[in-house]
């Protein structure tokens, strides 16, 4: 009976892989990562130069495009069913042997991992190794401290409703806004409404090869790139505030 391990591989820099999750996926002679259809994965794209040359590689590739909304019952079915699927392979890979399944960023901080780790409790032997958070790897592409004294981190995602966002964004001291893509319109509307547009940064592809940092205020309308991540800063009790 083999086990399900996790691998966390952080916010995307190799070197920012955990020694726990860079020895198990050096060892690993199975592994399964998602990817997009007609895509090597991003996960697959980190590990690239850790994996031994004999590993078995299990794409797992969602089953849906952007044409379908991410609320609409035909997007959910599928994902469903998908994870589904995915669950019944990898319980039946792990009888025979362990399985490594790479997961950017931390598996347990909105990580696609979570929806298997459900499904596979009572029905294998799984084990999640922790990573950086994505967020973290963006913010320190910044340079500048991201939190200050009792300052509120508030975490959304740009799938929310924009009246949402901007009752949030209000209320936070420090913001980290995630899925961005194609949302990127309604949270730059939904900043300019509460007041923190210019103080808003975005970082694509934070600590990896082609990272780009840009004030989100001269960020295109049409630019909406999916690995990014926006920022702001919180301003919290600090000496130099008072001078």
């Amino acid at each position: 009976m083999g086990k399900i391990i996790c691998a966390g591989l952080g916010p995307g820099d190799p070197d920012l892989i955990s020694v726990k999750s860079d020895r198990v996926i050096r060892s690993a002679k199975h592994v399964a990562f998602f990817r997009k259809k007609g895509r090597a994965g991003q996960a697959r794209t980190i590990v690239k130069d850790l994996l031994r040359d004999d590993a078995i590689e299990y794409p797992m590739e969602y089953p849906v495009t952007t044409e379908l909304h991410f609320d609409s019952e035909e997007y959910r079915q599928l994902m469903v069913d998908f994870y589904e699927e995915w669950a019944d392979k990898l319980e039946a890979l792990a009888k025979d042997h362990d399985l490594v399944v790479l997961c950017e960023g931390d598996p347990f901080f909105y990580g696609s991992f979570m929806h298997l780790h459900t499904r596979l409790q009572g029905r294998a032997e799984v084990e999640v190794l922790p990573a950086i958070p994505g967020m973290v790897g963006c913010w320190n592409a910044l340079d500048m401290p991201y939190t200050w004294g009792d300052d509120v981190m508030t975490v959304l995602m740009g799938t929310l409703p924009e009246d949402d966002l901007v009752a949030h964004m209000k209320a936070a001291d420090a913001l980290v806004v995630m899925k961005t893509g194609r949302n990127l319109p309604r949270v730059k509307r939904a900043l300019e409404r509460a007041g923190k547009l210019q103080d808003a940064w975005l970082v694509e592809k934070g600590t990896m090869r082609g990272q780009r940092i840009a004030k989100l205020a001269d960020v295109a309308e049409d630019d909406c790139p999916y690995f990014a991540i926006v920022l702001v800063h919180g301003q919290g009790r600090r000496p130099e505030a008072a001078e």
